[in-house]
């Protein structure tokens, strides 16, 4: 059997163990919107798949077919740039990338720690 697009993402949001809720706002769209995407009343357009890819990291070829892996890059993969990238910045450009995540965790509704 095959998956249609909006299995396959409801499939992304339960591997990342988020809530409608918490996966439409991380894409910036109503929880209403996400919600008729994934029952299959609305298509996912390209802009919302993109989205999706940018945001959580998954393979735009398997959420449009189903082919290939769910997710772009591993975990570890992403650590490991994200820390070669952190430090290729200047400092005050680290301080702000570090704000910037503080901020991404706050709309995932997460408190970030403090040093």
């Amino acid at each position: 059997m095959v998956m249609a697009v909006n299995e396959r993402i409801r499939q992304v949001r339960e591997a990342l163990r988020m809530s409608k809720t918490d996966f439409s706002k991380a894409i910036c769209v109503s929880n209403s919107y996400a919600g008729e995407i994934e029952s299959g009343y609305r298509a996912a357009n390209d802009r919302i798949i993109r989205l999706i890819c940018l945001t959580f990291g998954a393979s735009e070829p398997w959420l449009k077919t189903g082919e290939g892996k769910m997710f772009a890059t591993s975990p570890p993969e992403k650590s490991e740039r994200i820390q070669a990238l952190f430090s290729e910045l200047r400092p005050e450009f680290q301080e702000f990338a570090l704000a910037m995540v503080d901020r991404l965790l706050l709309l995932q509704g997460k408190k970030p720690e403090t040093p």
